[in-house]
Parts: C-alpha cells; structure tokens; sequence
C-alpha cells in the first residue's frame, strides 16, 4: 500500500482551511485516512501551519511520500532537518 501525506480541504467556499493527512494513496482528496498530523490555514497573514512534528517524522521514516504543496509546508516548518537530525 502506497501511503502520502496530502492536504484534506476543508471550510467554507472561498474560506479554504487545510488537514494534513496521512492516506493510502488511492483514495480520494478528502476520503478515508489513516491519521491526522496536522493543519494549514492559508487566510490568516501570515499562513499558519500546525504540524505534529513528532508523527510527521515518523511517517517519513516509515516511508509516506509527502504531496510537492506537503513536501513545501515541511520545509517550511523544518521537519525535514528533525528528520536528518534523528
């Protein structure tokens, strides 16, 4: 089963607000997950991103493969120099 870290939108009409979610890769955008390890709220200035950072970089050893918009946000947060570091 192939696993990825997407983003699950959620909100009003042009309200967007954003889940990030680990999920088998076959379903769809805003389907079934297997489990929630954070938020990004694009509205507020500036962006917020809430990630857990602890089951991010968990999921990345396991072997989820991270979206490109995903892969940004951890860069952003730094998830991937706790990754490196662990």
């Amino acid at each position: 089963m192939a696993v990825k870290i997407r983003m699950k939108r959620m909100g009003a009409k042009k309200a967007p607000f954003y889940r990030l979610v680990v999920s088998d890769s076959r379903s769809p955008r805003d389907g079934r997950f297997i489990e929630e390890i954070g938020y990004y709220d694009p509205t507020t200035e500036p962006a917020t991103v809430n990630v857990k950072e602890e089951k991010a970089v968990e999921w990345l050893r396991k072997g989820a493969q991270p979206t490109d918009t995903v892969r940004s946000l951890f860069n952003r947060v730094g998830i991937y120099d706790k990754l490196a570091r662990k």
